[in-house]
C-alpha cells in the first residue's frame, strides 16, 4: 500500500462513525447513564440492604470502569462507539437482573467501561470530523450529554414511584443496543468529512502538551463534581428556603450547564476557544466566591444559573484546543479519562476539609482554588506555552 493510500485509510478511520444524529442520541444515553446511579441509589440501598459505604463501592466501580474505557479507545473510533454501546447494554442490562453488592459492582464496572468508550470516542470523532468550528461542534454534541444528565433526575422521579427498577433499566440497556446498531449499520448522513492528509495522521503529542491538557481536565473534573456533588447539601445548610428538598439548586446548575452548551456552540463560531475558556473561568471564580457569601435562596439560585452558564464552555473549548494538536485516539482518551480521577479526588478533599473545619462553607474554597488554578494554567498556556509547544511539535 502506498503512503498516500495508507494516509487516506487513516483519514477515514479518524472521522468514520455514526452520523451526528446517532452520536447525539448516544450521548443523550451516556448522560443518563453517567448520573443514573445517583437518583436510584436510595432505592438500591433499601432493596439490597446496603450501607452508605457499600453504596460508595457501586459508584467507585462505575468510575473505574469509565476510566479504563476512556484510556482504551481503539484507533478505529467507530468500533469504540459501537463497542461502548454494546458494553453499556450488557452492563446495565445485567445490573437490572442481578442483585447484590459484588455482582452489581461488576455489572456497573462493565456499564461504566462502555460509557468511557462512548464518551471518549464520540468527542474525538466529532472533534476530528468538524475541523472548521471544532469547539462549536463539540459544544453541540455535549449539549445532549448534559440534557441526558438533567433528564435523569426527572425520569427517575417519574418512574421510580410506579415501577420496579428492573423493567426501566432493561429498557434503558436496550436503547444502547438499538442506538449502537443503528449508528453502526445505517449509512452515514454527514461524513466522514475530507481531511488534509497531514491533519488526519496523528503522530503523538509532545509530553508538555499531553501533561498540560491532562492537568486541565483533571482539575476541571474535580471542579464540576465538587459543585454538582455538594451543592444540594450546601443549599440545605445555608439557604433560608429549601425548595424540592434542596434539589432546586442542583437542577438549576445542570439546566444552566445544558443551556450554556447551546450558547457556547454559537459563541465559539465568533470567538476563539482560548478566549471563551478564560472568560468562563474568570466568571466561574466570581460566582463561586459569591456563593460563599449568600444566605438567601433567590440569590443562591441566581448564582447557580450564572455558574452553570460560565462553566459550560470549558470542556468543549478545551477539547477543541486539544484536537487542534491532532492527538492519537489513545492520548485523547487518556486525557478525557483523567478527568474522572479529579472527579473522585477533589470532592473527597472537599468533604475532608468540611469535616475538619466544621463548615462546608469553608470547604467551598476547594472549587474556588481549582477555578483559579485552571485560569492560571489557561492564561500561561496562551501567553507562552502554546507558542513554544507549537514550535517544538513542528
Amino acid at each position: 500500500m502506498s503512503e498516500a493510500s495508507a494516509a487516506q485509510v487513516q483519514s477515514i478511520d479518524a472521522t468514520a462513525g455514526p452520523s451526528i444524529a446517532w452520536l447525539a442520541m448516544g450521548f443523550l444515553l451516556a448522560g443518563l447513564g453517567t448520573v443514573m446511579l445517583g437518583p436510584i441509589l436510595p432505592s438500591l440501598l433499601h432493596d439490597w440492604q446496603l450501607t452508605d459505604q457499600q453504596g460508595g463501592l457501586l459508584l467507585a466501580a462505575k468510575f473505574v470502569g469509565s476510566f479504563l474505557g476512556g484510556v482504551s479507545v481503539p484507533r478505529r473510533l467507530r468500533f469504540g462507539v459501537f463497542g461502548g454501546m454494546c458494553f453499556a447494554c450488557l452492563g446495565f442490562g445485567a445490573f437490572a437482573l442481578i442483585g447484590g453488592l459484588h455482582s452489581g459492582a461488576l455489572c456497573l464496572f462493565v456499564g461504566g467501561f462502555g460509557l468511557g468508550q462512548i464518551i471518549a470516542s464520540t468527542n474525538i470523532v466529532v472533534g476530528r470530523r468538524y475541523q472548521k468550528h471544532t469547539g462549536s461542534a463539540l459544544a453541540s454534541v455535549n449539549f445532549f450529554w448534559s440534557l441526558g444528565a438533567v433528564a435523569c433526575g426527572l425520569v427517575a422521579a417519574a418512574i421510580l414511584p410506579r415501577f420496579h427498577l428492573r423493567g426501566p433499566l432493561l429498557c434503558f440497556a436496550g436503547l444502547f443496543l438499538i442506538v449502537g446498531i443503528g449508528g453502526y449499520f445505517m449509512p452515514l448522513l454527514d461524513g466522514p468529512k475530507p481531511l488534509h492528509l497531514e491533519a488526519a495522521t496523528p503522530s503523538g503529542l509532545p509530553h508538555p502538551i499531553l501533561l498540560h491538557f491532562a492537568l486541565l481536565l483533571f482539575l476541571y473534573g474535580g471542579l464540576e463534581t465538587c459543585m454538582t456533588g455538594w451543592l444540594t447539601t450546601y443549599t440545605l445548610r445555608f439557604s433560608d428556603v429549601r425548595l424540592l428538598g434542596g434539589q432546586s439548586a442542583i437542577v438549576l446548575l445542570w439546566s444552566a450547564l445544558t443551556a450554556g452548551r447551546a450558547i457556547s456552540s454559537a459563541s465559539l463560531r465568533v470567538m476563539s476557544e482560548s478566549t471563551l475558556q478564560r472568560i468562563g473561568l474568570l466568571l466561574s471564580a466570581v460566582f463561586i466566591a459569591a456563593l460563599l457569601t449568600t444566605h438567601h435562596a433567590a440569590l443562591l439560585s441566581l448564582y447557580c444559573v450564572l455558574l452553570g452558564l460560565s462553566l459550560a464552555p470549558f470542556f468543549p473549548a478545551t477539547f477543541a484546543l486539544l484536537i487542534h494538536w491532532h492527538p492519537t485516539a489513545r492520548e485523547a482518551g487518556f486525557i478525557l479519562a483523567v478527568s474522572g480521577l479529579g472527579a473522585a479526588l477533589f470532592p473527597w478533599i472537599m468533604g475532608y476539609v468540611s469535616t475538619h473545619s466544621g463548615s462546608l462553607r469553608i470547604a467551598m474554597v476547594v472549587p474556588l482554588l481549582l477555578t483559579l488554578a485552571l485560569l492560571a494554567l489557561s492564561s500561561a498556556a496562551n501567553s507562552i506555552g502554546f507558542t513554544q509547544f507549537h514550535t517544538i511539535s513542528k
